[in-house]
């Protein structure tokens, strides 16, 4: 189907056109021997069929594109349409002429009305040849708009196939560091070993529950966070102690799942785990004007290596982010010499 056919207010819109084009063409018959009402009367009903012959462009446009057919071609193809079409339009003028004759009112334009047939023909060539010309502006418009919509898909798959590699990369590297711990605790502290070999297997079973959806609110993962500090507590007991300032406003705040997850796990693998005393590991969660902070700071050996933006846990964090939120959402790293802070901004989205 065409597509000015598809919705009224498309074609409500394309008549209105031609009614237009009708009364300038009247106004040009005027000067050529008609009355206004005379005028009028021949091209009304003329202009309102030809608006629908004039359709017919969409076809001859799509049939002989632009981009694959040659000049020559479109040429002639278009010449060949319009005067076809035109040469109608002449017979259906001159079919209504006869009839407006038989009329007292129009009776003595008769004579007038048959010397506007050859301007007739050639305004319906021209008519044509500007419907079939803006047909093809239509077509090379939607052609890029299909083309900025494939590309706006194929985006989104590759977004949507990103972010699952990078969380695919979150559970085996947590779980070998976790194995490791419980590896090292089972020497020394054997119920503490089985203690967190049963909090590491609650925790997978949350994220079992989250892994499927594309965000959870950020108390979910703040619970998560949590868990896993469980887990690390079995392994260095007071040495690890947490300070927490969450705004609750920000827990209805929507995240990708797992996203704090791997930079907790820095801030213990290098912070508590390498100083004797250990240390606080303080999270500061806030909101304002629709935009989620969110704070990690950590103490570090000053001897110590600091560590790289670009490692894993910190890159697949910026990456998801940005695959998520584009540049709405920023992570930053701060290194101090007794400490190391990691700040994240993205939009607060409810779903609401």
């Amino acid at each position: 189907m065409h597509p000015i056919l598809g919705r009224v207010e498309r074609l409500a819109a394309y008549l209105a056109a031609w009614l237009i084009v009708c009364v300038l063409l009247a106004a040009v018959f005027t000067r050529l021997g008609l009355s206004w009402l005379e005028a009028l009367a021949l091209l009304l009903p003329l202009l309102l069929v030809y608006a629908f012959a004039c359709l017919s462009a969409w076809y001859v446009s799509r049939a002989t594109p632009l981009r694959t057919s040659s000049l020559f071609r479109v040429l002639a193809s278009s010449g060949l349409a319009a005067s076809i079409a035109s040469g109608l339009w002449l017979g259906l003028a001159r079919a209504w002429v006869a009839v407006l004759s038989t009329t007292d009112t129009f009776a003595p334009a008769a004579d007038r009305y048959g010397q506007q047939m050859p301007p007739v023909f050639a305004i319906g060539v021209l008519l044509f040849l500007l419907a079939l010309a803006v047909h093809y502006v239509l077509i090379a418009f939607e052609t890029t708009r299909q083309a900025e919509r494939r590309q706006l898909e194929l985006e989104i798959l590759t977004r949507d196939a990103e972010l699952r590699a990078l969380r695919a990369q979150i559970d085996p590297h947590f779980l070998y560091n976790s194995l490791n711990s419980i590896s090292a605790l089972t020497a020394s502290d054997s119920s503490g070993a089985r203690r967190m070999c049963l909090l590491l297997g609650e925790f997978l079973r949350n994220t079992l529950d989250v892994s499927a959806r594309q965000r959870i609110p950020l108390a979910d993962e703040l619970a998560l966070a949590e868990r896993f500090l469980s887990i690390e507590q079995v392994r260095f007991g007071s040495r690890l102690r947490i300070e927490r300032r969450v705004d609750a406003a920000s827990s209805a705040c929507l995240v990708p799942p797992l996203l704090l997850q791997p930079l907790v796990e820095n801030a213990v693998t290098h912070g508590i785990a390498q100083r004797l005393e250990g240390g606080v590991i303080r999270l500061d969660v806030s909101r304002t004007n629709g935009h989620l902070a969110i704070v990690l700071e950590n103490p570090r050996d000053g001897d110590a290596a600091v560590p790289r933006p670009g490692g894993l846990g910190l890159e697949n964090v910026r990456r998801r982010l940005t695959a998520m939120f584009g540049r709405e959402a920023s992570l930053e790293t701060h290194a101090a010499a007794d400490r190391f802070r990691v700040e994240l901004h993205l939009p607060c989205s409810t779903g609401e």
